[in-house]
């Protein structure tokens, strides 16, 4: 356990939440500060915030899977997250995204890290609806467990609806050629061919087989990558930003306090004490 908190706490990359510090006798973590909060209250507009453009969306996906690849490559050893899901991606002030809460995360030895070969856990852990059902019902991980939760979320993104069946309401709707009734009402403007491209490549990752899903490196991030450059131009021709200055403020600059569950106190020894992982080693 010692060794996975000093791996995760020393992750050093741009779509990672950055922990600054830590004071376990006092059962405290120092986090940086996120203007914006979680993706979960930006979609679901709580405190009436404004919606989230869609080319900003297609944006957010791609970080998410580059800071998801960046656990799948971490060396020595793989990391799987094992709870990916709205709450836990975290936005700036530049709507930049960020995956947190690692606590979960699991380090998966290199030889059984792959979508063929899967590493038996004793007791399965994340959040009903985004679970990989394979997972669940066999406690066999493996980095494609992440992508199960990649998938359901990215359906979120786009259309701001509860995970519960969501998968189901979205073929469905695809099928009967209502697929643009699913699309968030709150954005405006939705490029309707490429929401759908983005669409079936969230259902392919949240087939049901593991073996199903597509890879993450190779197939999965150049998609959004490319939907993500799609969004930029449009936003480039459109002339404008994203939001301007952030509506949420806080005393605390650039530092947020969170207190320890007792599955979460580690020893003062055990923060920062191997060597960090950056996104230059991925």
């Amino acid at each position: 356990m010692s060794i996975q908190v000093e791996v995760l706490s020393c992750i050093r990359h741009p779509n990672m939440f950055l922990l600054l510090g830590a004071r376990p006798e006092y059962g405290i973590l120092v986090y940086e500060y996120m203007d914006y909060g979680s993706l979960e209250d930006e979609l679901f507009r709580r405190g009436n915030t404004p919606p989230i453009p869609w080319s900003v969306r297609f944006k957010i996906a791609a970080e998410i899977a580059t800071g998801l690849l960046f656990l799948h490559q971490a060396k020595p050893e793989p990391l799987v997250h094992r709870d990916l899901k709205p709450a836990n991606i975290l936005l700036n002030h530049n709507y930049v995204s960020k995956i947190s809460d690692v606590g979960l995360a699991r380090l998966v030895p290199p030889s059984v890290a792959n979508s063929v070969t899967k590493y038996r856990m004793t007791s399965t852990a994340g959040t009903f609806c985004y679970i990989d059902p394979e997972y669940q019902q066999t406690g066999m991980l493996g980095v494609k467990s992440d992508i199960y939760s990649l998938g359901i979320m990215l359906l979120q993104i786009i259309t701001a609806k509860p995970p519960m069946g969501l998968t189901h309401h979205v073929e469905r709707a695809i099928e009967r050629g209502t697929f643009a009734e699913m699309l968030d009402p709150a954005g405006t403007d939705w490029p309707v061919e490429e929401a759908l491209s983005f669409a079936k490549l969230a259902l392919k990752c949240a087939e049901l087989r593991r073996k199903e899903r597509p890879d993450l490196g190779m197939v999965i991030l150049p998609e959004l990558n490319q939907l993500r450059n799609f969004g930029h131009a449009h936003q480039e021709n459109a002339g404008g930003g994203i939001f301007g200055t952030a509506p949420h403020s806080s005393s605390i600059s650039h530092q947020r306090m969170r207190s320890l569950t007792n599955q979460d106190q580690v020893s003062s020894n055990s923060i920062c004490s191997a060597p960090c992982l950056s996104s230059a080693d991925s």
